[in-house]
């Protein structure tokens, strides 16, 4: 098979389409030939030697893809060859095929042609784990989304809105709000000209916002935590913002707040088999009935994820970018 490989870390220019050998389904696993993959921000860290997978995760980028079931591996029940389904990876999206545990595969939801889903299991996944899983967003509450107009944060205003709460994000264009704006986002930052804790606070009477779902790390720590109500949760996903940062914890014990910071793909397969699971009855029936919709914002030819990844490195982009089969 085909697969985008990395022989030496660098800019775009460091993904090469090479053929390479087949992955064999191992115990409790499934072949998936891809139809599609989609770019996340962690591949362009991977690309550039600064996220290594997992052990024993493919050496090629994709934490995504959606496919055709090709083959099973022992000990797999409840799925068959030729499902079409989606998968959350630990890597190897980026191919023509690629090994996944059983227990991270989707079906493609109703209504949404296949290279489509490509764009749904690590958007799905990441959003319902961190704001409702760990940050338990409820009803009513507000939810400060960095990034609106990203892949996470065009899942995370809808998801947010279908439960009844409140959705605040930022962006740094007119375009991308506006488009935030469309999926149901109450409050509009523009973060080049707008400080987002002021516009928090005046749009919440005060209060700050029950739940921040952050992408920036280090650059938005104090002010995250600054923006948040009391009993507010505070989750970092991201570390575009840089990694090393000043908290004032004074602030945060009279916020009586909580900070958490997770990632999915080194994650126990057992943690991920179950957040695949709460996706699948909680977010899976939304999109199904057309109250959730993948947004994507181009496709491309898996062999020009060069072109892709700078797509991404430039954030001219509006949901996800897709790289598609041939």
């Amino acid at each position: 098979m085909y697969a985008i490989t990395i022989p030496e870390p660098g800019g775009p220019e460091a993904l090469v389409w090479a053929e390479v050998p087949d992955p064999v389904p191992g115990e409790g696993e499934v072949l998936i030939e891809v139809a599609a993959s989609a770019v996340n921000r962690a591949d362009l860290l991977q690309r550039q030697g600064l996220y290594d997978p997992p052990p024993g995760a493919s050496p090629y980028p994709g934490l995504e893809c959606s496919g055709r079931i090709a083959a099973l591996g022992p000990g797999v029940s409840g799925w068959a060859v030729g499902d079409e389904v989606c998968a959350l990876l630990a890597g190897g999206g980026y191919a023509e095929k690629v090994a996944v545990p059983a227990g991270q595969l989707l079906p493609v939801p109703e209504g949404i042609e296949l290279r489509q889903a490509a764009a749904l299991p690590e958007v799905t996944c990441t959003v319902w784990s961190n704001v409702f899983m760990v940050s338990h967003l409820r009803p009513g509450e507000t939810l400060l989304a960095h990034g609106g107009s990203s892949g996470i944060g065009t899942m995370a205003i809808q998801l947010a809105k279908a439960v009844g709460a409140k959705v605040a994000v930022t962006a740094g264009t007119k375009e991308k709000l506006d488009y935030c704006a469309e999926l149901g986002a109450d409050v509009l930052i523009n973060y080049r000209e707008q400080d987002f804790v002021e516009e928090i606070r005046q749009a919440t009477a005060g209060a700050g916002a029950d739940v921040i779902l952050d992408n920036m790390g280090a650059k938005y720590l104090d002010r995250n935590v600054q923006a948040l109500a009391v009993n507010g949760r505070l989750a970092i996903i991201g570390m575009q913002g840089g990694v090393q940062g000043e908290l004032n914890i004074s602030t945060l014990l009279r916020r009586q707040a909580a900070i958490t910071a997770t990632s999915l793909r080194a994650r126990p397969l057992g943690e991920k088999a179950a957040i695949v699971a709460a996706v699948r009855e909680h977010v899976w029936p939304l999109i199904s009935s057309g109250h959730v919709r993948p947004v994507i914002d181009r496709e491309l030819p898996m062999s020009e994820a060069a072109v892709a990844h700078r797509v991404l490195d430039e954030s001219g982009h509006i949901g996800k970018v897709l790289l598609v089969a041939s």
